[in-house]
Order: C-alpha cells, then sequence, then structure tokens
C-alpha cells in the first residue's frame, strides 16, 4: 500500500456555533513533515479549525483525514462517531492548547505516563522510560519529579507538549500555546517547537508570532471571516499578499513591530 503524501487533509470544512458561522468551506493539505502556520485575527475561525481537525469540535460538513483515518461530515448529521472509533482518530494528532490543563496532583513525570498508560495500557515501567526521555526533549529532565504549581508557565507548557508526544501522534497541533505566557518564557516554548520542526514533525500552529511563523513554516494559511483566505509560502504570504485583509493585517503587526522592537520573536527554521 502507497503511503499518502499528505498527513492531513482537510476538506471543506464548515463549522457553526447556532447562526454564526465561524469556519466556511476550509481545506487544506499538510504533507508529511511539513509545518503549516495559521495566522490571521482573533476570531477568524483558526482555533475553531484546528479542535474540528482533532475532533473536539464536530464539523458541520466536509471530511478530515489524518494519517489512514478518514472522518466525513454531512449537514444534518446528528451525534458524534462512536467514542472507541472518536479516541483512534484523535489519537493521530496531539493537541496542545492555550492553557496547559496538567493534572495538578501529578508529577510531570506522571502527567507525560497518563495518556499511555491509560489510554494505550503501556506498561508502567516502560511509559516511565518513555515519559523520562520526552522531557530530557524539552529541556525537563531535572523537573520530572516536579509538580505543575512548582513549574514556570513555560516549564508547564513544555510538559504538556511532552505529554502530547508522549501518545505518538502522526501530526502535532498547536493552539496559540505561547499566548497566556509571560513574554521572557515564550521563546523557550518556541524553541522546543522549532526543534519538532527539525525533527520532521508534521504540524498545524495556530499563533500570533508571525515572526516566528515565518522562520519556522513551510506554509501560511492567513484566515478571516472563516475563511482561508491565503495559503502559500512565508515569502508569499507574508512579504507579498495579496489580498487587502492580509494586508492590513500585516500591516498592523509591523506598526506594532515599529513600536516595540523587542516584541520579535525567537527561532528560525531557516536561521
Amino acid at each position: 500500500m502507497s503511503i499518502a503524501p499528505f498527513a492531513i487533509e482537510v476538506t471543506d470544512i464548515c463549522k457553526s456555533f447556532g447562526s454564526m458561522q465561524v469556519v466556511k468551506g476550509v481545506s487544506l493539505k499538510v504533507p508529511r513533515g511539513a509545518v503549516v502556520a495559521l495566522i490571521g485575527p482573533s476570531g477568524a475561525g483558526k482555533s475553531t479549525l484546528l479542535r474540528c481537525i482533532n475532533l473536539l469540535e464536530q464539523p458541520d460538513s466536509g471530511s478530515i483525514r489524518v494519517g489512514d483515518r478518514t472522518m466525513s461530515f454531512t449537514a444534518g448529521q446528528r451525534g458524534f462517531p462512536a467514542d472507541r472509533v472518536l479516541a483512534a482518530f484523535r489519537a493521530e494528532t496531539g493537541m496542545v492548547f492555550q492553557h496547559f490543563n496538567l493534572f495538578p496532583h501529578m508529577t510531570a513525570l506522571q502527567n507525560v505516563m497518563e495518556g499511555p498508560v491509560t489510554v494505550k495500557g503501556t506498561a508502567k515501567r516502560e511509559a516511565a522510560e518513555l515519559a523520562r526521555d520526552l522531557l530530557a526533549r524539552v529541556g525537563l529532565s531535572d523537573k520530572t519529579d516536579a509538580y505543575p504549581l512548582r513549574l514556570s508557565g513555560g516549564q508547564r507548557q513544555r510538559v504538556a507538549i511532552a505529554r502530547a508526544l508522549a501518545m505518538r501522534p502522526q501530526a502535532m497541533l498547536f493552539d496559540e500555546v505561547t499566548s497566556a505566557l509571560d513574554p521572557q518564557l515564550v521563546g523557550e516554548v518556541l524553541e522546543v517547537i522549532q526543534q519538532l520542526a527539525t525533527d520532521g514533525m508534521t504540524m498545524i500552529i495556530v499563533t500570533h508570532e508571525i515572526a516566528f511563523a515565518h522562520e519556522v513554516a513551510d506554509t501560511i494559511g492567513f484566515m478571516a471571516d472563516g475563511m482561508l483566505v491565503e495559503y502559500g509560502t512565508p515569502v508569499e504570504v507574508l512579504e507579498r499578499p495579496t489580498d487587502p485583509r492580509t494586508k492590513a493585517f500585516l500591516d498592523r503587526y509591523h506598526r506594532f513591530l515599529g513600536a516595540y522592537p523587542h516584541a520579535r520573536s525567537r527561532g528560525g527554521k531557516n536561521a
């Protein structure tokens, strides 16, 4: 059996909340090992699209394929897929949120172990070894026994990334993972994501860190009004945008950088 060149394929996804249509027929393809960054104003539908890909929200219509698993939805469809089917599909993607959602009564090691042990039935000794390796990978080998309350925001977010990686997903989804952090802690999280990109992890990143997106992403998608307005290389979208909404958004960003030059992100896939 041939392997599909795209790790993720999203086709004509629509999602409404009541009378408000938040995602309007979005389609995109993410090649294996590629990084896609979704940017755009608040309320554009970026986070909702990401939650649809992970099926934390059920699309009203369209289809999603991650790896070898496909989910299709039709208008008027009622109810989620069966729990077992849903769990298997969600396991294909690791999702990291704005807020860390760590178990406060568990150490960093136990938080990372929990998914493999509970969901996959991994032996605790094997899960502990995996968790230690992943905590080392995100620069926290000295924090295995620390509880979330004793960790900084950046450290907690790195534990959350390790926890998602512990499920060995096909792809990682990041939803504004630096937005809840103090500015001085943003860089340490972005460096972990940068390393994942270097290692060839397929990723979709929703972010307001435009400079970081320019450096780390293979493809940039600009969303506005629930639609994917532009989709192309960082140079095409960020340096030569064609849609007036993209231009207006980036003009505001560049004016902000002019006023606060220290706000520019670190990182660099091409550095």
